[in-house]
């Protein structure tokens, strides 16, 4: 099973469909950021997470437990 980590890039991550529901949940700034498009592919989730204050520890837990949820319904 996939695992996401704090190296994980943001491209990576939203490859998983559900991956932006998360993400908005919390606020995640470079969803709506024109700039992010370019940096995608370099930006990892760790990152981003600090430099925004988030808390990448749940973002990722809870990432972890939708793609475990989505993994079981497939």
């Amino acid at each position: 099973m996939k695992k996401f980590m704090s190296h994980t890039t943001l491209a990576e991550i939203l490859e998983f469909s559900e991956a932006e529901k998360v993400l908005a949940k919390h606020s995640l700034p470079c969803l709506t950021c024109p700039m992010a498009k370019f940096e995608i592919e370099k930006l990892t989730i760790g990152a981003v997470c600090a430099m925004y204050g988030l808390d990448a520890d749940a973002i990722l837990k809870e990432l972890n437990d939708a793609y475990a949820a989505y993994q079981k319904k497939k």
